[in-house]
């Protein structure tokens, strides 16, 4: 886990003034409306900078200083809380924690019964007052005394009940947020309505509960974590209880809280949770720990700013703060032309970014992006980064407009405009050489010397204008090349030729089909069984395949008759001709694979492979090893979840075997599994 950003020292009188007023511009802008002119680490580097100076000039401490104060002082409210709304003292390392709980358990004169582990939701705290088990007012937690009357948009937020299942009287604390799909949804609409879209999550969960009176709606969601009004039980048990009473809580998702009996368990479990964080359909910046039993919260009680018995374990952030400096615009080798920014160097959750999508031009108006903006850059896990919006109030007038381009900036010619994602008109005949490299690329047509270099030299020779022109080569083309001996181009002969019988997935692979790859090609053969059923399909008919929707049924139709020409080439050279099912509709014939695969023993099967394979698996791909699931009648899956049934986990399977085993899914070694599957191995 990345360790947090070390905090700035500050010398002098005059350094920790200037401190104090960064600290108390970016609380204020946090605190009100989620957006923010400094990232999370560098936030929490800046507070415990101030921290330090003020333990060591206590005479100096400015009234103004956000430090042991709710909210850091930023926000003040006039609906006054039942109890104190406090908020949470921080930790950066497994070290610091350890300390934390140490301490606790000294002030408490005995070990912690337990410990309580859950998400530290990134959204705004909120209590929701019941009386008689209906909804009467919803209030932010403001200065954590006294929070400001949001009533008004709580029947936009799902997961908490306008009518609990019991007439009782309780006070609900929680996180309100936009979960990464409500967020997604909630710029679309304000972008249709002419608002400028939200810079992140926060920032629109914060927005939208203060707004009044919008011509549209958009919904948020409630995660409950404690109550006033149901006293005597554990933490634990004080969530089941939520969740009884119909109001959502983190016990649904990947991240759940999780009962612990050892600060080892709690250590191992933040490790879960951070490694969770890119799959997690909303934003977390920490995980938190709390004392279980309520005899233990009731006896370490309470700081004027804090709760003793509980803390949050930071993690670093997925969200930062830098400049971008420019937008290049490449050509991906179906002809797409994808803009991508280039950013002042900043690291986020451990690693340098330097360059971050930006998707299409559409989506850079829609940000209202200029060159020399502060934006908001997001890294989640191993997803490429993604600028999400400007810092449009530190502006300063010495901003570019984005030029987009009038032509291909590959090959000069003209842009196909029609959709969001602008093309070069001349599609993969612009980017030939990558859409070769692709088609013969091991997971494809896997033809072995036929790698970029010799590509880029029968291009360049005018020998291959597409990918059936590979089978029209002779023996004395290839010694015309350079670095061609006889045995190397009798070996590479050999391989086109093998290549022509491969499999219909992976022939349907090689042709880089917008919207679908080696598992989606692997669908499509297996339901229609030959490439002349495929290309018969109607949009209607491909939505039938599990994973099209309508939208990418329509991006495969237009494709395939675009391809038309290639397609016809192909089987004119007895490339992708092989057929595994009557020449009739996907609906009303099964293939013979379809029917082998309903009776294998993987039929109906959500599998999971992790790891290095070993034994009879050990010289499988990935995808290989996705062929054979599926060849067995199971379905691969890449992520662990309620909805798989079995993980193979070979050598240094790491979280996903820990995260299987806590969900009790069955774990199986490769040798395991390849006795299983052994009739389908090929």
């Amino acid at each position: 886990m990345p360790i947090m950003t070390d905090a700035p020292f500050l010398s002098s009188p005059a350094d920790y003034a200037a401190a104090v007023a960064t600290a108390v511009q970016a609380a204020t802008a946090y605190y009100t409306d989620g957006g923010t002119p400094l990232g999370d680490d560098e936030y929490d580097a800046l507070l415990r900078a101030l921290a330090t100076y003020e333990e060591a000039h206590p005479d100096e401490v400015l009234p103004d200083s956000p430090s042991g104060k709710v909210a850091g002082g930023a926000v003040q409210g006039d609906v006054p809380h039942s109890v104190p709304m406090l908020s949470l003292d921080n930790v950066f390392s497994a070290e610091e924690l350890e300390s934390w709980a140490a301490g606790l358990e000294r002030r408490l004169g005995h070990p912690v019964a337990a410990w309580c582990v859950e998400p530290k939701l990134d959204g705004l705290a909120v209590a929701a007052r019941y009386r008689a088990g209906r909804l009467q007012q919803l209030i932010t937690r403001g200065d954590g005394l006294a929070g400001e009357d949001i009533t008004h948009a709580a029947d936009a937020v799902l997961g908490l009940p306008a009518v609990l299942t019991e007439p009782i009287d309780v006070e609900l604390r929680g996180e309100v947020l936009l979960t990464s799909a409500q967020f997604e949804h909630a710029n679309q609409v304000r972008t249709a309505h002419g608002a400028t879209p939200f810079a992140n999550p926060r920032n629109g969960a914060a927005g939208t509960l203060r707004a009044k009176d919008r011509p549209y709606r958009i919904e948020l969601t409630f995660f409950g974590y404690g109550a006033h009004g149901l006293p005597g039980l554990d933490h634990a048990a004080l969530l089941l209880r939520l969740a009884d009473l119909g109001v959502g809580t983190a016990a649904t998702t990947a991240a759940h809280p999780l009962r612990c009996t050892t600060l080892v368990e709690v250590q191992q479990r933040v490790e879960e949770i951070a490694v969770l964080r890119s799959e997690l359909p909303f934003g977390i910046d920490g995980v938190v720990i709390k004392a279980d039993s309520s005899a233990d919260q009731q006896e370490a009680g309470s700081g004027s700013r804090a709760p003793r018995w509980a803390v949050a374990r930071k993690l670093a952030a997925e969200h930062k703060v830098t400049r971008l400096l420019d937008v290049e615009w490449n050509v991906g080798r179906t002809g797409i032309i994808a803009p991508r920014a280039v950013l002042e160097p900043v690291v986020i959750d451990g690693v340098t970014v330097t360059y971050a999508t930006l998707h299409n031009p559409a989506d850079i108006t829609r940000r209202d992006l200029m060159i020399g903006d502060r934006v908001f850059v997001r890294r989640a896990g191993d997803v490429i980064p993604r600028v999400e919006a400007p810092l449009v109030d530190e502006r300063t007038g010495a901003e570019q407009p984005i030029a987009f381009p009038e032509v291909c900036p590959r090959c000069g010619d003209a842009i196909d405009r029609e959709e969001q994602r602008w093309r070069c008109v001349r599609g993969r005949n612009c980017q030939l050489v990558a859409s070769i490299s692709y088609a013969v690329g091991r997971d494809q047509l896997d033809i072995e010397g036929l790698g970029g270099t010799r590509a880029v030299q029968l291009v360049e020779a005018g020998l291959v204008t597409d990918l059936a022109d590979l089978w029209t080569l002779t023996r004395e083309q290839f010694l015309g090349l350079e670095r061609m001996g006889e045995t190397s181009t009798d070996n590479l002969l050999a391989a086109i030729e093998a290549a022509r019988t491969r499999p219909l997935n992976r022939v349907f692979c090689a042709l880089g089909v917008r919207g679908t790859g080696r598992t989606m090609s692997r669908r499509i053969a297996t339901h229609f069984g030959s490439m002349a059923a495929i290309r018969a399909a109607d949009a209607d008919t491909l939505a039938q395949v599990d994973g099209i929707g309508t939208e990418k049924a329509r991006v495969i139709v237009a494709e395939l008759a675009e391809l038309a020409p290639l397609l016809d080439r192909l089987a004119a050279r007895g490339v992708g001709t092989a057929v595994t099912a009557p020449q009739a509709p996907a609906s009303s014939a099964v293939a013979p694979d379809q029917e082998d695969a309903a009776a294998g023993p993987l039929a109906g099967a959500a599998v999971v492979v992790t790891g290095t394979m070993t034994g009879p698996l050990a010289e499988l791909t990935r995808n290989e090893m996705n062929e054979l699931i599926e060849r067995a009648g199971g379905k691969a899956s890449s992520s662990v979840s309620k909805r798989a049934t079995l993980l193979v986990a070979g050598e240094k399977a790491g979280s996903k075997r820990a995260k299987a085993e806590e969900l009790g899914i069955p774990v199986s070694t490769p040798e395991e599994f390849a006795a299983l599957v052994a009739d389908y191995l090929a």
